[in-house]
């Protein structure tokens, strides 16, 4: 026993010289806030649209969002057979379509003849977007050009391994430039490497999210208590409120984060309690499944 306390305390002396150190000689950089984040927070962002209240990714989710007053539409996008960008979370249609297959082994003109509010069911179990006009496929532009002063959160899904994955960077970056969207745009992936090629096409010219493993890395800084090394490479970081038996959403870790100009986001939060409780942390972003709870975190907040 008594060599495991020495061995602790020969621990704990390393470790605090180690800090000491590190944070005399640590370079904090902070990074300026991108013009994205310009507008009033918190934002409400409604998740794939609002697919709560309407069939993901589709027009009538995205009409229906805009109507009840978000901040902006959370997305995803996938590359097509013949190189259009389409708004669309999953590897496969089946789930949200009537249809089969990859979305990559797809043109977009057979994307438009799928029916995606087909398995959209209401509160009541109803088929209420079935033959909809407005339940089809998005593409990018389309969505960009009819909503013209919503901010809009990316999402590339394409693996970076893919040829659909390689290409997509590029062909998204040319689509913002050719828009002027780069104020109102955020572009993100789980996948790090994505968000770099990205960057690379863009010339830093649009905000960024974090990857899985920037993340990860500002986090465990954070909970060693080396903070001060972490030199964050993003914008932003848009995360649930835990990682496992993590806890993500803590006053303190929001306001670490933020003191470095890391803006904090949320998803996928759908109780109004809990958005409330998060935006009294410091969170700035709220991705919600549910567009129609914006006012009512307004009146909160105001």
């Amino acid at each position: 026993m008594k060599a495991l306390r020495n061995f602790i305390v020969f621990l704990t002396i390393v470790y605090t010289a180690f800090n000491v150190f590190t944070r005399l000689r640590s370079d904090v950089r902070i990074k300026p806030l991108r013009p994205y984040f310009k507008h009033r927070g918190p934002y409400i962002f409604a998740h794939r649209g609002g697919a709560g209240e309407a069939p993901e990714h589709t027009m009538a989710a995205f009409n229906n969002a805009d109507a009840a007053g978000v901040s902006g539409f959370e997305i995803d996008i996938r590359l097509t057979k013949d190189l259009e960008i389409v708004v669309m979370h999953d590897l496969y249609v089946d789930r949200t379509s009537n249809g089969s297959g990859k979305v990559s082994d797809l043109t977009l003109e057979e994307l438009r003849e799928l029916d995606f509010g087909y398995h959209f069911k209401d509160a009541n179990g109803n088929y209420i977007f079935r033959d909809v006009d407005t339940a089809k496929i998005v593409t990018l532009r389309e969505l960009i050009e009819t909503f013209p002063n919503q901010l809009i959160n990316i999402d590339i899904k394409d693996d970076p391994d893919t040829i659909a994955g390689k290409l997509v960077p590029k062909i998204l970056s040319d689509l913002i430039k050719e828009f002027g969207a780069e104020e109102r745009i955020l572009v993100t992936s789980f996948y790090g490497n994505q968000i770099q090629r990205f960057k690379l096409h863009a010339r830093n010219k649009v905000a960024t999210g974090a990857g899985v493993e920037e993340v990860r890395r500002g986090y465990f800084l954070y909970l060693f208590g080396l903070g001060h090394l972490y030199h964050p490479n993003t914008t932003t970081y848009q995360i649930p409120v835990n990682f496992g038996p993590l806890r993500l959403d803590n006053a303190h870790f929001i306001q670490y984060l933020t003191n470095l100009n890391v803006v904090v986001g949320y998803w996928t939060i759908n109780d109004l309690d809990e958005i409330e409780r998060l935006i009294n942390n410091g969170a700035h972003t709220i991705v919600t499944d549910f567009p129609g709870l914006a006012e009512h975190v307004k009146k909160t907040i105001n």
